[in-house]
């Protein structure tokens, strides 16, 4: 079982960059002419789409002629002060001529003919004037939007923190402190990344069309009112307007449907619900049970998730993900336990959690109108948690009144974003100090408890509740899947299919799955691909690319036809550029119509470096060559930070033939972004295949040691060391790459290789022992151990 520097390495480019850059399939789609299946969500069977179609954003002053109450107590907040022009009323941070110093560039705020002006470094490095047009948010953070002539306003990076003195507020900071982001950086303010157009726009305004045209690279982006109101929540109101009308003053029958007034959204899921409380138990349960939609969550979801934006002009009360695809727990974004990392919002905590699962929805703690909670302190949870039972020192284990008596301290941990922002984490979790210890990711109780380890909060635990460890979770088998460990396929595949478990953990289960088990991934996506659940069938629809060809489409097919749009663009991308003989007759139109959205969905996008790879990706999968280098080449120029196009133009040119030219490619991108691993594996490989063994091994060491948790890049780099004869240095790479990753296929086989050819026949046989737990009864394996003397 040796292993091959030019046989192992060849193609690794190929098949990793094609598979990471279909995973950027994120755009979006616009409306189609025919109405889309599954489209209903508004209450009596109606279609959103075919509503709006007909309706008008009317203001939220007509709305409050009716709604008073409501209205009284929308004013002042957040949502209604999302977004504001920068006025003496509005502007709180210090604009009398204060200065802030940030990596090397003293900024100052300061008026001038009434307008709000700030100093600082533009595009080019050089200090200019900017004149201040919008206020962004209000608490405990205040950003301002300066605009350009192309239509762009940008998020200066410099933000006034809000919160009172005495919590270290009232002052200038920048948002990312722990760093030096310059002009060249891709942070800085005046780049992509903080361009309100596309990364922030739709949910601070109501009605938002952001209108980019890739042609001209220019903005034309409107709005119906400028903060989040009335309309963003229950849709276009024109109808609603005409039937109140026609109805005058008075409740409307509860027999009514959304459409029946002129609504697209229904969010009357909570209209006749009870909540009653099991006294032996101290929970309340849901009656009538939970139905088949969440239309509140399903309202909210647009801005409180982490999700792509995929078609403009998404209708309230459409499903989430007929506009939207939300992020799984990801490695990255989630912890393990599904605890928060990443900016991420709330949407897929809260699907994670028992509340949701048992039929909770956001109103039902949240005012929806005020956005407060439902109570004060413990009272928003002794709604449904009977204060006898919870609000005792017998269950939380503090003396009352005091922090740790507090639900949220235990149960929504908070991570700060921002700088000064922290947020509740809504997966309401119980305390697993054990994960800490096991996993090493935030313990909630050593975060109060300063200066104390999880162990130690582990031993309390067990005196106070010795069954706690015993509650079944997912975070033994998702933090096995982080290590590649082979003994995480099993649970991943009982997981994915258990209907139990919230969909949004099943999902990421086939996420894991996919990327860790691909050999293996098959039969799970096919049981899966009909599965009820939306989230787990987008799942399978990402997973498709994993894949051989034929499998995928006999896989995927069904898909193409899904109600659920995110699905069918998420399935075409996969089949894009499969033999037609492959696919029923019926399932090619479906193909060739989902192919078509998908286009129209990065246009849509196209104002987004992805965008670019992806049309370039599917002009490649349909043999159009030459078009797909004319979209890597325009990505480049659009964003010469985006990596990923480069590496997939150079394998392209690469399979032209070209390796001189796919290594000058891979050059400039390092021009760009100075030593990405990425970019020095790939541009590592080439080399090795001109013949130039020596640049290759420094270039695969360097990206090793960049990324070390991408267990490919040691693994080249060992490969590497081995050809030029250093097997050694080779074992030690592998050996120390294996203690982060230490079921790795890859690692394993090639440590084996270099153990045989060094005649290291321990190491050699220890290498076997631990391919045999990775894959049990391999043949080949089976007769090396033998041979070999394995016990």
């Amino acid at each position: 079982m040796l292993v091959s520097l030019p046989t192992r390495l060849t193609g690794l480019v190929s098949s990793a960059c094609l598979l990471g850059a279909l995973g950027l399939l994120v755009a979006a789609i616009g409306c189609s002419s025919t109405r889309e299946p599954g489209a209903t969500v508004a209450g009596g069977g109606a279609d959103p789409v075919a509503l709006a179609a007909s309706a008008t954003y009317v203001g939220r002053a007509k709305c409050a002629t009716c709604h008073k109450e409501e209205d009284a107590r929308y004013q002042g907040s957040h949502h209604d002060l999302a977004m504001q022009e920068a006025t003496p009323a509005t502007v709180l941070g210090d604009f009398s001529g204060a200065t802030f110093t940030y990596a090397g560039t003293t900024s100052r705020f300061s008026t001038r003919d009434g307008k709000y002006i700030v100093r600082t470094d533009g595009p080019d490095g050089q200090l200019r004037d900017f004149e201040v047009a919008y206020v962004f948010g209000v608490y405990p953070l205040q950003q301002y939007l300066i605009g350009f002539p192309d239509g762009r306003y940008q998020a200066l990076s410099i933000s006034w923190d809000a919160r009172p003195k005495a919590q270290g507020g009232q002052r200038w900071y920048h948002l990312y402190a722990g760093e030096k982001v310059t002009h060249t950086d891709v942070l800085h303010w005046t780049k992509f990344s903080q361009n309100w157009n596309a990364q922030c726009a739709t949910c601070h305004s109501t009605n938002l069309r952001k209108a980019y045209d890739r042609k001209t690279d220019t903005y034309k982006t409107t709005w119906s009112e400028i903060d989040v109101s009335c309309e963003t929540c229950h849709g276009p109101a024109s109808a609603h307007v005409a039937w109140a009308e026609r109805h005058g003053p008075g409740k409307a029958d509860p027999s009514l449907t959304a459409a029946d007034l002129g609504l697209t959204a229904s969010l009357r899921e909570r209209r006749g619900v009870q909540w009653t409380m099991q006294v032996d138990k101290g929970i309340a349960t849901r009656t009538p049970a939970l139905g088949g939609t969440r239309h509140e969550v399903e309202v909210c979801a647009p801005c409180h998730a982490r999700r792509v934006e995929r078609m403009d002009a998404h209708v309230p009360g459409q499903p989430f993900l007929m506009s939207y695809r939300p992020t799984f727990l990801s490695e990255g974004l989630y912890r393990p336990d599904g605890q928060m990392q990443d900016e991420v919002y709330n949407y897929g905590s809260f699907l994670q959690s028992k509340m949701y699962m048992a039929g909770v929805t956001c109103a039902d703690c949240h005012d929806p109108h005020s956005l407060k909670p439902k109570g004060d302190g413990n009272g928003v949870c002794a709604q449904c948690h009977l204060p006898t039972t919870f609000d005792v020192k017998a269950h939380h284990g503090h003396e009352p009144g005091t922090p740790g008596a507090s639900c949220v301290a235990c149960h929504m941990p908070t991570v700060t974003y921002m700088g000064v922002d922290a947020r509740h984490d809504h997966s309401f979790r119980v305390p697993r100090p054990d994960f800490s210890e096991r996993f090493g990711m935030p313990d909630t109780c050593t975060t109060c408890h300063t200066g104390k380890t999880p162990a130690w909060a582990a031993a309390a635990l067990d005196r106070w509740s010795p069954t706690w460890r015993q509650r079944p979770h997912f975070a033994p088998t998702f933090a096995a899947a982080s290590q590649g460990r082979a003994d995480a396929v099993a649970p991943l595949r009982a997981l994915a299919s258990d209907a139990s478990q919230a969909p949004i953990t099943r999902a990421t289960a086939v996420e894991w799955l996919s990327t860790t088990a691909p050999g293996q991934v098959e039969p799970v996506l096919d049981a899966l691909a009909r599965d009820p659940q939306p989230l787990v069938r987008l799942a399978v629809a990402q997973g498709l690319a994993r894949l051989e060809p034929a499998a995928r489409a006999r896989v995927g097919g069904a898909l193409l036809e899904d109600p659920v749009r995110s699905i069918r663009l998420d399935a075409a991308s996969a089949l894009a550029g499969e033999p037609a003989q492959w696919l029923p007759a019926g399932q090619r139109t479906a193909l060739e119509r989902a192919l078509a959205d998908v286009r129209t969905s990065e246009l849509f996008n196209g104002d987004r470096p992805e965008s670019f790879v992806n049309l370039a990706l599917m002009e490649e999968r349909r043999g159009n060559v030459a078009g797909a280098i004319a979209e890597y080449e325009a990505a480049t120029r659009y964003a010469p930070w985006f990596l990923p196009a480069y590496v997939n133009l150079a394998e392209l040119q690469r399979q032209g033939g070209d390796e001189a030219k796919a290594e000058a490619t891979l050059r400039r991108a390092l021009v760009s972004v100075p030593d990405d691993a990425t970019v020095l594996y790939a541009l590592g490989l080439s080399v090795y295949r001109q013949q130039r063994p020596a640049e290759a091994v420094d270039l695969l060491k360097r990206a090793a040691t960049r990324a070390p948790e991408e267990p490919r890049y040691p693994f080249a780099y060992a490969l590497a060391l081995d050809g030029q004869g250093k097997r050694s240095e080779a074992l030690a790479v592998i050996d120390a790459a294996l203690v982060r990753h230490p079921d790795n296929r890859d690692l394993l086989d090639a440590g084996l290789g270099v153990a045989q050819k060094a005649s290291d026949i321990d190491r050699a046989r220890e290498y076997v022992r631990r391919l045999l737990l990775v894959a049990p009864g391999d043949p080949a394996l089976v007769q090396l151990a033998k041979a070999l003397g394995v016990r």
